[in-house]
């Protein structure tokens, strides 16, 4: 059985959890409201525009957006449908598909970017001073690694 939690360590633990809760929340009701994009499509979108070609095998997207087999499939089939991103054939092997970012999905990532942006400043970059970003990216580079 696990060791409890000390004092510090639970209020730490419940600061992380509450506050990335509504920080998410946050980011997600601010783009859906200013461009009808969910965070889920935005953030395929970005991983998308930064690949070669703007294109990704189905399982390699779904490991670096830490998705199940099936809920990229659902992410993907929703996106195709709204002409963001196709699924095609990966050209090396036939068998596998891949994700390509389409150029309406570039235009719709291009417009998002700068509203996100100011939502992302306002809700969290700018009221930490750098040191404390520093520790912050520092500290879950070390929790994703673990």
């Amino acid at each position: 059985m696990a060791e409890p939690l000390t004092d510090d360590q639970q209020r730490a633990w419940r600061t992380f959890i509450e506050t990335s809760w509504a920080l998410h929340t946050h980011l997600e009701d601010d783009l859906r409201a200013q461009t009808g994009l969910s965070m889920n499509d935005y953030h395929v979108m970005v991983v998308l525009s930064e690949a070669p070609g703007r294109r990704l095998r189905m399982g390699e997207l779904a490991g670096r957006l830490v998705f199940s087999p099936s809920r990229i499939t659902y992410q993907i089939n929703s996106m195709v449908k709204r002409g963001l991103v196709l699924k095609q054939p990966c050209p090396e092997d036939g068998r596998g598909q891949e994700a390509v970012l389409t150029d309406e999905g570039m235009t719709a990532l291009e417009s998002a970017a700068p509203l996100h942006l100011v939502t992302v400043r306002d809700r969290f970059i700018d009221r930490l001073e750098p040191d404390e970003l520093e520790v912050i990216a520092r500290v879950f580079d070390k929790v994703r690694k673990a």
